[in-house]
């Protein structure tokens, strides 16, 4: 089976033009005349990133904002999208999820403007999709690959949640509701994505899991990265349910669906949004990890990968 990596190290081979940004960022950046658009699409495959017992609005909610969440990480405000749907063999599921569509189109601030639907044959998992557009805040929008040397590593929000609300789920539980609506009501940083877009090197979201991403960000800036995974922040919830020791937290930062923003920045700078800092970046490549300061083993597994 091709994995996920070496299908887009094909792709890279038809992928020249600049706007792609070498597919090695969250969302591609069009520019015709004298107009930019920021371009992104996400997918979601019932059984791996949404449980069949889900509800429909729930996963609707979740195909806008993981979105939504990419054109966060460039600093662009939504505009419009276009959805792929496979259609359900039960028409009340697929009139729940248009429901659910609306609502977190509406809450996003996205137009829907076409798509497309297919049938699949029956007992075949759903694929959703969709494409999103936005319009950028900054003349260029921030990818992944300019972190300096000298920056700190800074994520908002906190990490894990989603992970745990989906480990709940799995396990029959409903509790917490906070990290349950974590899993399945994400909430794209639009805001702090604009406002971030005006002074970090360097921005992705958090989806496939902390370290993963960061260590993607370090690869694309052509450095090393270094994370303290007691700097990790946890929520309340995550820590009365799951924990806040070592195990704890590299679950936490390996678990993906958390839809926070990653970002290099002067490690000095006045932050225009709340952020812990977490890391930074050195000469050289890799990712190395320490707890209160003191080095660590790296984990075999970093975050979710496709293949």
């Amino acid at each position: 089976m091709t994995t996920e990596p070496a299908f887009i190290d094909l792709l890279r081979t038809i992928a020249t033009d600049p706007s792609a940004r070498g597919l090695d960022d969250d969302a591609a950046v069009l520019t015709i005349d004298k107009q930019t658009l920021v371009l992104t699409k996400d997918m979601l495959v019932e059984g791996v990133h949404f449980l069949p017992d889900d509800p429909p609005a729930d996963i609707a909610w979740k195909l806008v904002a993981v979105n939504a969440s990419d054109l966060a990480a460039k600093g662009a405000t939504p505009l419009a999208c276009l959805t792929g749907h496979s259609l359900s063999r039960d028409a009340d599921w697929d009139a729940a999820f248009v429901q659910g569509l609306k609502a977190a189109l509406d809450h996003h601030g996205l137009l829907l403007i076409g798509g497309d639907t297919v049938s699949v044959p029956p007992g075949q998992a759903r694929v959703l999709s969709l494409t999103a557009i936005g319009l950028p805040s900054v003349p260029v929008p921030p990818s992944r690959s300019g972190a300096l040397v000298t920056d700190g590593l800074f994520v908002t929000g906190t990490i894990g949640d989603g992970w745990a609300g989906l480990t709940l789920l799995q396990t029959g539980k409903t509790e917490p509701a906070t990290l349950i609506a974590a899993y399945r009501r994400p909430k794209a940083r639009i805001a702090d994505g604009a406002a971030l877009a005006q002074v970090a090197h360097a921005v992705m979201d958090v989806s496939d899991g902390l370290l993963i991403d960061a260590a993607r960000m370090a690869r694309a800036s052509g450095l090393a990265v270094r994370i303290d995974l007691a700097q990790v922040p946890l929520s309340p919830d995550f820590v009365a349910t799951i924990g806040s020791d070592q195990a704890a937290a590299i679950a936490a930062a390996t678990g993906g669906d958390d839809y926070q923003l990653l970002f290099a920045a002067d490690a000095e700078a006045h932050l225009p949004v709340p952020a812990r800092r977490i890391g930074g970046f050195t000469q050289g490549e890799g990712l190395t990890l320490s707890w209160n300061g003191m080095p660590i083993e790296t984990p075999e597994k970093l975050g979710w990968l496709h293949g």
